[in-house]
């Protein structure tokens, strides 16, 4: 068939699979280079588009061609019935970008399970609790004795790359899915929780730096913990609003930066550095940040928390601080080949799981380059990088 004749489709699909992809029609019609009008008219069944508008449809929704020739709309769960509420972001109302990087996600957790399925390996138990009647400092100490990680080793990182890799590895050793998202800007969401059991996720904004990627890291660790101790619900059914949930993203944030920052490890590092009676400019504060691969703020966020700092003070540094970032340059990313975008994206755990079952006959190359995004050119490349054992780029997709 000729890719300029027309080709009769289902118009209710074509009304889904935008409505389903969150796009309004002008942002459809800007992209196939028509009027809206003529959109509208094929989603009433007035008009038919041709054999090369539905590709290109199926591309802009990344949905398979096929679906625009079922009898009816699929039924498909709300996808904020998997995500935890996020601020700012109205369930059911999520950006395009958003609902893309939340249905590969939840695509790239279902076949986790099932390749650990064909293995016959056994599925990881994510067991921590949580709930806001304990101390969220308490929360975070026994977050972070589950890491494994003492603070001797902590500060004895190279630097940011190796803090973030090693945060990572940590928290996927104790059951969850660490994935990076792209394409979705900073201001939307910096990281998020999908609240789904076995193999819960976290999913982590690729566009930020590594010094505030383990922040959020275990921020949302923390909220799958809520969840697990029933003291949290995804968003579609999340009943706190305003003050009342910023109480929860409060308790988050304090016991986060106390798994990041152990209290005795932190006053030993401002001791050797002299800083007991210190004045807590942006120097002595980024001095201390150093030690742990942290971001400045977070790190004065940790030194209001252990009354290094008065909320006055941390409240006149915050505003110094948003300043002082002003006056920086922008900050410059690097190179990353699409295998260790792959990594950085699916995480080592999904790429070794891909590469099994494709060892052992249980998925076709073409399946394995599917569920990581890769072309099969890349994987002798993937098996040499994932056999040195964990590691990323300093750069991310």
């Amino acid at each position: 068939m000729p890719s300029n004749q027309t080709i009769t489709v289902n118009p209710s699909l074509l009304a889904w699979a935008r409505v389903e992809s969150g796009y309004a029609l002008d942002r459809v019609a800007k992209r196939l280079q028509v009027k809206e009008e003529r959109v509208a008219a094929w989603e009433a069944g007035q008009r038919q588009p041709t054999l090369r508008q539905v590709e290109n449809l199926a591309r802009f929704f990344h949905r398979p061609l096929s679906v625009f020739f079922m009898p009816r709309p699929p039924q498909l769960p709300p996808l904020a019935a998997a995500y935890r509420r996020l601020p700012n972001i109205e369930p059911g109302h999520e950006s395009p970008e958003l609902r893309l990087a939340l249905r590969q996600m939840l695509t790239r957790r279902e076949n986790a399970l099932n390749l650990m399925g064909e293995l016959g390996e056994p599925i990881p138990e994510f067991s921590l609790r949580a709930q806001l009647r304990e101390s969220p400092t308490e929360v975070g100490r026994r977050l972070r004795l589950e890491t494994g990680i003492n603070g001797r080793s902590q500060l004895s990182w190279a630097n940011e790359w190796e803090a973030w890799r090693t945060w990572r590895t940590a928290v996927e050793h104790v059951g969850v899915l660490v994935f990076q998202f792209s394409k979705v800007p900073l201001r939307q969401v910096r990281g998020l929780a999908l609240l789904r059991t076995p193999l819960p996720v976290v999913a982590i904004n690729g566009k930020e730096i590594p010094e505030t990627k383990a922040f959020t890291l275990f921020h949302e660790v923390v909220h799958l913990m809520l969840a697990a101790g029933n003291d949290e619900a995804p968003a579609a059914r999340e009943q706190r609003r305003g003050k009342e949930w910023l109480e929860v993203e409060r308790f988050a944030e304090v016991a986060a930066s106390h798994a990041l920052v152990p209290e005795d490890t932190l006053r030993e590092v401002i001791g050797q550095l002299g800083l007991h009676s210190a004045k807590w400019g942006i120097e002595n504060v980024r001095r201390v940040a150093k030690k742990f691969r942290l971001t400045p703020l977070a790190m004065a966020t940790r030194l209001r928390e252990s009354g290094f700092m008065a909320w006055a003070q941390y409240n006149q540094w915050r505003e110094q601080w948003e300043t002082y970032v002003e006056t920086l340059p922008p900050r410059r990313g690097g190179f990353a080949s699409p295998m260790e975008q792959a990594v950085n994206r699916a995480g080592r755990p999904f790429a070794q799981l891909v590469l099994e079952a494709l060892s052992a006959n249980r998925i076709t190359s073409v399946d394995a380059s599917r569920y990581l995004d890769l072309k099969f050119e890349h994987f002798d490349k993937l098996r040499a990088h994932l056999t040195r054992g964990p590691g990323e780029t300093s750069f991310d997709e």
